[in-house]
């Protein structure tokens, strides 16, 4: 799903204006369709989504609507449907290329495989991440959109406490510092990390020091409450 994300992220560098922080490029999640969007890709609200329901890159149009399943498809025909679609919808050209690198490649014969229990998980990741956040920003009064990055494809929030400190919170995907998918914080001065070593112990989760500085918590298992609970504490911490 990551390199699926990708087809999205490249529409948008193909045809949203850039910003020098790149959120062109960063996508919305659907609560209620389970897909990633893309931000309107013209002035009619055009957007390609990543729908976890279907398995599908879709086009949702005020004048029309279509669909490509991925199972079973190869790289080469989902971007030959996407070069064709974006002229019918768009009237322009469809680029698939990045200024970042991701973590792995793919060739013109990588094939799309539904795992379909495995998708009904990750849906329940990200509206789990959607809602906590949301709840997390109206329970601190802090302000920020919730978007998915898709360079590292966490779903975060970004907000400024005062005037010299900010936090970064949200749900990262598996990696070297958690080995499953887990909520994270982190708080800023400018673009360094605060040192945490200090800080009193959390009720959830866990304060970080070395390299990353902030505070993770597991996801599994966890409901909105505890993910709300988590974040709000850490960020009274911070405050």
């Amino acid at each position: 799903m990551h390199l699926a994300s990708q087809y999205l992220a490249a529409a948008a560098i193909s045809f949203v204006p850039k910003k020098d922080d790149d959120s062109h490029t960063n996508l919305g999640w659907s609560n209620e369709k389970k897909q990633l969007e893309t931000h309107p890709l013209s002035s009619s609200g055009d957007i390609l989504a990543l729908n976890y329901n279907t398995f599908s890159l879709e086009w949702n149009s005020p004048k029309n609507d279509a669909s490509f399943t991925l199972d079973g498809k190869t790289h080469q025909q989902v971007l030959e449907w996407l070069v064709k679609t974006s002229k019918a919808f768009l009237d322009k050209v469809y680029t698939y290329e990045f200024h970042y690198d991701l973590p792995y490649t793919i060739n013109a014969s990588y094939a799309f495989k539904l795992n379909a229990s495995k998708l009904k998980e990750l849906a329940s990741l990200r509206t789990l991440a959607q809602s906590s956040l949301v709840a997390t920003l109206k329970e601190t009064g802090l302000e920020s959109d919730v978007r998915i990055w898709p360079h590292h494809f966490d779903s975060g929030a970004y907000a400024s406490l005062n005037d010299d400190i900010a936090v970064g919170f949200g749900l990262a995907i598996p990696d070297a510092l958690v080995n499953e998918h887990y909520f994270y914080i982190s708080g800023y001065k400018g673009h360094n990390g605060l040192d945490t070593s200090n800080f009193d112990a959390l009720s959830l989760g866990e304060w970080k020091n070395d390299g990353f500085k902030g505070a993770v918590l597991p996801a599994t298992k966890i409901n909105k409450d505890q993910a709300v609970q988590f974040f709000t504490e850490a960020i009274n911490t911070y405050i």
